[in-house]
């Protein structure tokens, strides 16, 4: 999984590269699909999406054909698979500086990430780490803004348990693995989510993808 992880965060970084008025969001996702056949020719993509503009409002956009403009905010969720083990990140970039807005529900979504990032360990609830997440952004004004789970169980498949949301009480042990991914979501505005996978250990928790996660103007 750490592989994989390390793979991810390469896709990522060739399509920061690329980010620049006028390229679309197909040339990015081609350019991530070359990285990882270039630096890991085992990989395979179980998963590729990139949004840009209001798109990004979207939390379950595709990638589209569209063209990439000032001013606009793009994410990228993706993930690589090496001997069936698989990643999943996002990271959101800015094409320039953000209005106070979005700049705010960065820095919350940041602090989301972070605080449930930073509290998950062995003998927590997934339930608990999502109240953890969501608690940041409720705070910050934006709750009902933050419209899907905290985050997935990872390993064999993209989805699967634990789910980190509301409700489910499993205690979280050593070995399990998931995504914490809290998201900002302003419709016809834009959007915002980081995306990290963690894995239980004996005395805390392994964030496992590392690609840098402050707000950088591209």
């Amino acid at each position: 999984m750490k592989t994989a992880a390390q793979a991810a965060d390469i896709m990522v970084e060739a399509i920061r590269q690329k980010l620049a008025p006028g390229v679309s969001e197909r040339l990015l996702h081609e350019a991530a699909v070359q990285a990882l056949a270039e630096a890991y020719p085992e990989a395979t993509i179980p998963f590729l999406s990139i949004a840009s503009g209001e798109r990004t409002s979207l939390p379950h956009a595709g990638t589209s054909d569209r063209k990439l403009e000032a001013g606009d905010l793009v994410w990228a969720d993706l993930g690589a698979s090496i001997n069936g083990y698989v990643s999943d990140i996002t990271r959101t970039f800015a094409m320039g500086p953000l209005d106070e807005e979005l700049a705010r529900a960065y820095e919350l979504v940041l602090a989301a990430n972070r605080a449930a990032c930073q509290a998950a360990k062995p003998n927590v609830t997934a339930a608990y780490l999502d109240e953890v997440a969501r608690a940041v952004i409720r705070d910050g004004g934006f709750g009902d803004k933050f419209t899907h789970r905290t985050g997935h169980g990872i390993g064999l498949e993209i989805h699967e348990e634990p789910y980190i949301v509301a409700g489910n009480k499993t205690i979280l042990q050593p070995g399990h693995a998931f995504t914490i991914e809290p998201g900002i979501y302003l419709p016809g505005k834009g959007g915002i989510r980081i995306e990290d996978d963690v894995i239980i250990t004996e005395t805390g928790a392994d964030v496992i993808t590392t690609y840098q996660r402050d707000l950088r103007n591209c």
